[in-house]
């Protein structure tokens, strides 16, 4: 009996140490040793080994002591080991429908390896076949999409002032459920541009309401973010109202004030927003770190009244002699909220390439017009013009920014750096030069934060079982390069970007790899489910 007991004992003693050795005992596909580890959650960063197995993350510690072995190894000592970013808010859509663009090398080597797109309204609303496309064509990075409002309203109802009668407003919300349905993450809106500024805010809660059935965001361009129409503040308080009534979690893209008339506003932004959060309200907000704004000369100065009915009507409009002294009077004033005709710079033009690299003010003067003239020629007889609009207050832009509901996106569109600047910009002037905010807060800005706010799960975060989005960066050399005047300058800096498992970036060096997955909401790369209610 004796032996029988010892014998047991021993047995008891040793099986967890024979399991313990057999689990320290792994073998992964890559190990990424020594680096300083910042896992988004905002924590501070600790020097530790991460290994991927497949697509997933599935150690972090001392690689030595757990006995964890790998067919590959990469030293990231001197490094920083990070999730890779999520941009909440890019124009990309065009790109990763296109053999040139798909790869998305420009936010790569920014260290994004997820981006969101459809925003301002815009988005499609076929997301099922959105999303089926990138399976199907293979992407660099990965990509969700918010269906957008706008778009749904010219479906049923074109570029009418009018407001919805109640069959079209049940069209409206068909459309909305169809996209959800399809995996969009939640409805995007841009309130400020048309047809989205026809809609009153009981319809946009109508639509947000079926977007909260389906567990979606709510993600707004406000309907004002200077005093074009209802003013900053009353365009963040419609934003706080939607969340409040549709009962909806809403981020505001691209927080500012824009204009001289709204700078030195941010304080009052942000008590808004925080009353709003005590209250209980799910509001966030995305920020890119410039001064300049990207828009086009159509969208900064015409008003949206002109707008109505498309573009014959707007034809008519401006050929009618006392409606044209109207637009012009009413053009003239958004052009000084915007800061007068230098501060808005051409970066790009469908018809005229000559207007590149010129502000209004400058081309005015070429051609002996006055501003507002200039511009009505660039609008009605040259297809328009994007435009890089400095009409921001570095104060602001600061005080944003150190908010813990702020998050990084880049908003990026062609013309502007942004779209290939952003996150390295704020880590390089933000953090290492100005040291406004610390390296951990600026990761889970651009990483944690955004996954949380649009429900992106497993992504964002360092963690074993979560996917292997993974960047290894220098904190000596990470930078933007991409300027106003060359806008497609590569940032500089990021090492190594992995993305689901795969390397994207290898020693500085893009692979071409297309390792990238559409994340519908409730698919298996983005598993978060949240069915009708």
């Amino acid at each position: 009996m004796h032996n029988r007991r010892s014998v047991l004992i021993a047995v008891l003693v040793l099986l967890p140490l024979s399991r313990a050795a057999t689990q320290a005992a792994q073998r992964v596909d890559l190990l990424i040793r020594g680096g300083l580890v910042i896992d988004g959650t905002g924590a501070a960063g600790r020097t530790a080994d991460l290994g991927i197995r497949g697509d997933r993350i599935v150690f972090i510690g001392n690689a030595a002591r757990a006995r964890v072995t790998a067919a590959q190894t990469i030293d990231a000592s001197g490094l920083v080991v990070a999730p890779g970013f999520i941009d909440p808010h890019t124009h990309t859509f065009d790109d990763l429908n296109s053999a040139a663009g798909r790869g998305n090398a420009g936010y790569l080597v920014q260290g994004v390896t997820t981006v969101i797109t459809g925003n301002d309204g815009g988005g499609p609303l076929d997301a099922r076949a959105a999303l089926a496309a990138w399976s199907r064509l293979s992407i660099g990075t990965n990509a969700a999409l918010l269906v957008g409002h706008g778009s749904v309203r010219r479906a049923v109802l074109g570029m009418s002032s009018a407001a919805p009668t109640a069959t079209q407003l049940d069209s409206m919300r068909s459309l909305v459920a169809q996209a959800m349905r399809g995996g969009a993450l939640g409805i995007s809106t841009g309130l400020y541009y048309a047809p989205g500024s026809y809609a009153a805010t009981d319809e946009v809660i109508a639509l947000a309401k079926v977007v909260a059935e389906y567990g979606g965001i709510y993600d707004s361009h406000l309907r004002d973010e200077s005093s074009y129409t209802i003013g900053l503040l009353a365009a963040v308080t419609e934003a706080i109202r939607i969340a409040r009534e549709a009962r909806i979690a809403v981020n505001i893209s691209h927080i500012k004030a824009l204009g001289t008339d709204v700078w030195g506003k941010s304080d009052s932004v942000i008590a808004l927003i925080r009353r709003a959060r005590a209250e209980g309200l799910a509001v966030t907000a995305d920020q890119y770190p410039y001064l300049a704004s990207g828009t086009s000369v159509r969208a900064s100065l015409l008003p949206r009244w002109v707008e109505a009915g498309g573009q014959d009507s707007l034809r008519a409009r401006l050929a009618d002699s006392s409606m044209r002294a109207r637009i012009v009077t009413e053009m003239m004033d958004n052009l000084r909220r915007r800061g007068g005709p230098e501060s808005l710079l051409i970066t790009s033009a469908r018809q005229d390439s000559s207007l590149v690299g010129k502000t209004l003010g400058a081309i005015a003067t070429e051609r002996g017009l006055p501003p507002i003239e200039a511009a009505l020629d660039i609008i009605s007889r040259r297809g328009d013009a994007s435009v890089a609009s400095f009409n921001m207050n570095e104060d602001d832009v600061r005080n944003f920014m150190r908010q813990d509901f702020v998050s990084t996106g880049s908003d990026g569109s062609g013309g502007h750096p942004r779209k290939y600047g952003t996150f390295p910009r704020k880590l390089r002037q933000y953090v290492f030069t100005e040291k406004l905010i610390t390296l951990p807060f600026a990761i889970r800005a651009s990483s944690s934060l955004t996954a949380a706010n649009f429900r992106i799960e497993n992504r964002g975060t360092l963690r074993s079982g979560y996917f292997a989005d993974i960047i290894v960066f220098d904190t000596a050399t990470v930078a933007d390069s991409a300027t106003y005047r060359e806008p497609e300058l590569l940032a500089t800096g990021m090492r190594h970007v992995i993305v689901n498992g795969t390397f994207a970036v290898k020693d500085g060096k893009l692979t071409g790899a297309m390792a990238g997955r559409a994340l519908g909401r409730g698919n298996r790369n983005n598993p978060s489910v949240a069915p009708p209610r």
